[in-house]
């Protein structure tokens, strides 16, 4: 079974019990064998057809805006300049989950920037994700004293440790090489940005994770790029203009907190710089998890990475079913390494 069938079969396995449930009353009569047609007809359809994945008509159905875009509910408004085009939540999911092969989030981003004039299906294309941490106040008192040449050391011992959990429960390493752009923090402006280079497991290519924060009166703005390490100088020529273009609206800015209403975060900027490797960077935590489940091998795969070096993106034909893999007797419950800043400051007794 290829990678690809693997993934989808894992995804679809948790699904179908739900989708075939059907509540039977106590007396009623077997199903005419005409019924049963349909499940024969996609069966069939199962074996291994493959139905190639139409990207012009999938680019059309996607709404580009431009100009200036409010986000959230009236939380910020994002002020476009013509190089760079916006979509909102639905589409920018659409994009992620359809296009690009990453497992569906829980919640919808409120958005994503994306360069103009370039198909997101294209391997110069990159994008940035918008999402909103209403986490408190962020205190920036910490920002001057930091020094980021000992973070990034402490950063790799830990992400060393984190690798021996994730390589004795399945996981495949992400190991830390280092800054690809060390931290910058706006005190003006309230605006932080860097960038980590990391590796995934054997990988001949490594990712990028350029992050920018944008503090505000109750929380941070959450601007994760999806890149490679190759488009590094093309993210860094953008990464001034999207820090430029993105502000709070009235109500939400950082200098309109109020010390005896807003609570305030417990982490500085230290904190949202020095958060866990992110299981996220790729967007396939939740697929990881789901493999554990289902004890099959967990396979690292990250959809923008797969999409590059498996060509073009091919939807396959719902499985209509997988056979099960026998589970142990008992299983002690595994908890995934922290995957945010937002994962750190939870209590044991808040952890799912």
């Amino acid at each position: 079974m290829s990678i690809k069938e693997l993934i989808l079969a894992a995804l679809l396995a948790a699904a179908v019990p739900a989708a075939h449930a059907v509540v039977v009353a106590p007396d009623a009569p077997a199903a005419a064998p005409e019924a049963a047609a349909p499940e024969e007809e996609s069966a069939a359809v199962v074996e291994g057809e493959v139905e190639e994945f139409d990207e012009e008509a999938f680019i059309a159905s996607l709404n580009f805006q431009t100009g200036q875009v409010v986000i959230g509910d009236n939380l910020a408004t994002l002020n476009l300049p013509d190089n760079l085009v916006f979509l909102n939540g639905a589409d920018a999911e659409r994009l992620l989950v359809e296009a690009w092969g990453n497992p569906p989030d829980a919640e919808l981003p409120l958005g994503m920037v994306l360069p103009a004039g370039i198909s997101p299906l294209a391997a110069e294309s990159w994008a940035a994700t918008i999402e909103y941490e209403e986490s408190g106040y962020v205190s920036d008192e910490d920002a001057a004293d930091i020094d980021y040449a000992d973070m990034l050391k402490d950063l790799q011992e830990e992400s060393a440790a984190d690798n021996q959990w994730r390589t004795e429960n399945g996981y495949e390493p992400v190991e830390l090489i280092g800054w690809a752009s060390q931290p910058h923090y706006d005190d003006q402006g309230k605006k932080l940005h860097w960038a980590k280079e990391l590796k995934f497991g054997d990988s001949e290519s490594n990712t990028l994770n350029y992050n920018i924060r944008v503090l505000g009166r109750k929380g941070v703005l959450v601007l994760n790029f999806i890149a490679n390490m190759d488009q590094l100088a093309d993210i860094q020529q953008h990464v001034p203009t999207v820090l430029a273009m993105t502000d709070f609206n009235q109500g939400h800015r950082y200098a309109e907190f109020d010390p005896d209403m807003d609570e305030v975060a417990a982490y500085g900027i230290g904190a949202l710089i020095a958060g866990k490797l992110a299981a996220k960077a790729g967007l396939f935590a939740t697929l990881l998890i789901l493999l554990k489940k289902l004890w099959i091998v967990p396979l690292l795969v990250i959809g923008w990475l797969g999409k590059r070096l498996f060509g073009k993106k091919q939807v396959e034909a719902p499985v209509a079913s997988v056979e099960p893999v026998a589970e142990p007797a008992a299983v002690e419950a595994v908890q995934p390494p922290a995957s945010t800043v937002l994962d750190l400051n939870k209590t044991d007794g808040d952890k799912p």
